[in-house]
């Protein structure tokens, strides 16, 4: 071979290794622009998907707070009004009390004024009616008529109250006047005033009332009263005298037996002595005299309706 076919031949072997060489770069720079633009595109997904990924955690967690904050205002209003009905219940329960006391002061009065059975019945529900339409209570208005209710329970207590105080007083005036009987199932068988002296044969002056009684039968106290003396007086025997206060007296004398002493607080009916016929006696009787303001007088008027008939 020539040197000129030498040289043309590794000329032309270079152009054509040159020329796939061009044809191999022109290919790969048409493939990086797209290869360039899968990667941007990949990364944009991936970035748009981050996004929307936290802009959802965001608006869950803003609704949990919005939730939570929602639950804690519930909460609070459901204390609130709590609060307030415990309250109410405290009220209600106070004036429950003071009904109960004002039925009590009811039925002890209507006891003390003697009052029909049956006339004021404190443990019936009165009868009440009304018609609608009805609606909603508001707490203010139920607390207002609560406060009202309390006001009305206050004055009919007050007025109660002085009511009770009077009859207790009138039932005491009374519980210390003299009139019983000082003794039971018995009659009179020596009237109050001048009479023949049954020892002497000559006139006398009775300062009480003698009763019919056997030996032992029991001496009643005509009223409620204090023992001012228990013992034995000049002519009258074993005495008893009780204080009912308001300057009355009574003295119960002959006694074969004292069931007191000074100073005990007796009640009406109540059992003093036994009786006999110690002193200046004939025979067992009750010797009954009532002194008003320190002057005897005569029984019989305190008596009244029950006083027995005079028998001798």
């Amino acid at each position: 071979m020539t040197f000129d076919n030498s040289v043309s031949n590794l000329i032309h072997h270079t152009r054509a290794r040159f020329a796939r060489l061009g044809a191999q770069l022109a290919q790969r720079s048409w493939q990086r622009p797209r290869l360039a633009q899968g990667a941007w595109l990949g990364a944009g997904f991936v970035l748009g998907a981050g996004l929307c990924t936290g802009a959802g955690y965001a608006e869950v967690a803003h609704l949990h707070r919005q939730a939570a904050s929602q639950q804690a205002q519930l909460d609070a209003t459901r204390a609130q009004a709590q609060r307030e009905v415990n309250a109410l219940a405290a009220r209600l329960g106070e004036l429950q009390a003071e009904a109960n006391r004002l039925n009590a002061l009811g039925e002890r009065l209507t006891r003390t004024g003697q009052l029909a059975d049956g006339e004021f019945d404190f443990d019936k529900p009165v009868g009440i009616g009304g018609v609608g339409p009805v609606h909603d209570l508001p707490a203010s208005e139920l607390r207002q008529g609560l406060d009202q209710l309390a006001k009305q329970f206050h004055a009919s207590g007050e007025q109660l109250s002085v009511l009770d105080s009077l009859l207790f007083n009138r039932r005491l005036d009374a519980e210390s006047l003299p009139s019983r009987m000082p003794i039971a199932h018995s009659y009179i068988t020596s009237g109050f005033g001048g009479r023949a002296d049954p020892f002497g044969g000559g006139a006398a002056f009775h300062k009480g009332i003698d009763f019919h009684a056997n030996m032992g039968d029991p001496v009643l106290a005509v009223a409620d009263g204090v023992v001012s003396y228990a013992g034995v007086r000049s002519g009258y025997g074993n005495v008893v005298e009780i204080d009912h206060g308001n300057g009355y007296v009574t003295r119960y004398a002959h006694n074969s037996r004292l069931l007191v002493q000074v100073g005990d607080l007796v009640r009406s009916g109540q059992q003093v002595a036994k009786a006999g016929s110690t002193g200046r006696s004939t025979g067992a009787h009750v010797h009954f005299e009532v002194w008003v303001n320190g002057a005897v007088v005569n029984p019989r008027k305190f008596l009244g309706q029950a006083a027995p008939v005079t028998r001798g």
